[in-house]
């Protein structure tokens, strides 16, 4: 699943290529798993309206869009949620090149100042987990606030922009192992099984340590640690381990600079010891047993 370094690069990405464009037609695929939302009001939402700029929240790209004709009933703006699941992936194709299969949203954009044909932005997911939404932020606050307030924050803390302070209030009293704990989107949205286990490396802990043990110098290590690994691999274009492709189908590079993960067996980095996998709250979890302690 596209963690977030992967999920900024592919926003980033996606920005760069249609932020200012119009809408012109939507096409779904009619498979009701894919849409949270149903088809038809999404449909009705993005069709004439402007793509004002796409983001990361989390694990999530949010898409805000100035729609065409602005009523009480289409608040403005609308954000689009498109949650990439495990194999979901957004491509910006010529309208001539071939459709891939399990292709379940394609948006024709109007043509940029500096082209003479319209561009698709075109969502493909074959085991479709992944899932599309709308976001309407007048409706997330009472008419009286300020609309920043009321747009998509996500289920959890922002782990590149978190304080010290309230990072360290996350784990306070959490008695589950310190890798579950990471993640918890509810507690850090937007990390996963790589950059967990890349993070509890580099910050030399355990993954099973609980995290209510953990000190305040550990857990500031923590910090310091995963901030940096996510920003290394949103430098890199993230981790290709899987199914994972930016905008262009360009493949990440940061799976050349993992230091446990999927290296089971493999001597570690450091100190040589072999690199030990373990299941770990459902999920596959790489350590050195001598250098995290």
């Amino acid at each position: 699943m596209p963690e977030l370094p992967e999920v900024e690069t592919i926003a980033n990405g996606i920005h760069a290529r249609v932020a200012g464009r119009c809408i012109l037609s939507v096409w779904t695929s009619g498979k009701p798993q894919t849409f949270k939302t149903p088809e038809p009001e999404i449909t009705a939402a993005l069709t004439n309206a402007t793509i004002q700029s796409v983001r990361r929240v989390g694990k999530t790209i949010v898409m805000t869009l100035n729609p065409a004709t602005k009523s009480e009933s289409a608040p403005t703006p609308t954000e689009f949620l498109i949650h990439l699941g495990m194999t979901g992936r957004l491509l910006v194709s010529t309208p001539d090149t071939p459709i891939p299969p399990h292709t379940h949203l394609i948006l024709t954009l109007s043509p940029a100042p500096d082209q003479t044909t319209p561009r698709e932005l075109r969502f493909v997911d074959p085991r479709r987990f992944g899932r599309l939404s709308l976001h309407h932020p007048h409706r997330a606050q009472p008419a009286t606030c300020n609309l920043q307030l009321a747009t998509y924050t996500g289920p959890g803390r922002e782990p590149l922009s978190i304080s010290l302070a309230d990072f360290i209030a996350l784990f306070r009293n959490r008695r589950t192992p310190i890798k579950a704990a990471l993640l918890n989107q509810s507690l850090l949205h937007g990390v996963g099984n790589i950059y967990a286990d890349e993070a509890l490396f580099l910050a030399h802990i355990r993954p099973r340590r609980q995290a209510a043990r953990l000190t305040r110098v550990e857990l500031t290590r923590l910090r310091a640690a995963l901030i940096k690994v996510l920003r290394q691999a949103i430098e890199l274009g993230g981790s290709s381990v899987s199914d994972y492709v930016d905008a262009d189908g360009v493949r990440g590079f940061f799976q050349l600079r993992h230091k446990v993960y999927q290296r089971t067996g493999q001597p570690c980095l450091v100190c040589g010891t072999p690199i030990q996998r373990i299941t770990l709250a459902g999920r596959s979890t790489h350590f050195c047993a001598h250098c995290q302690k």
